[in-house]
């Protein structure tokens, strides 16, 4: 690998860890939102719970904690180890 090339890994991977630190701000602005759910959830009458209010916000908890589940993939993705290696 030339200089070039490996200083535009370099950058690469400076923008990556912008990135991930944005990923990981957005994980936590998301699971404050999902545990407002659950908690919206938790204390909603029996009868709502049973219903469709309820059926709602176990979708939204569930999608939620999908988004939370795909942004953690994201951040312990290892780009900077596979940027390294390739930059040798």
């Amino acid at each position: 690998m030339n200089n070039e090339r490996r200083k535009q890994i370099e950058a690469i991977n400076g923008r990556i860890a912008v990135l991930l630190s944005e990923a990981e701000n957005i994980k936590t602005d998301v699971e404050a939102i999902r545990d407002d759910e659950q908690e919206y959830r938790d204390n909603m009458p029996e009868s709502f719970g049973e219903g469709e209010k309820g059926e709602k916000a176990d979708a939204a908890i569930a999608a939620l904690e999908q988004v939370i589940e795909d942004l953690e993939s994201l951040i312990d993705n290892d780009f900077s180890g596979q940027l390294d290696t390739a930059a040798e």
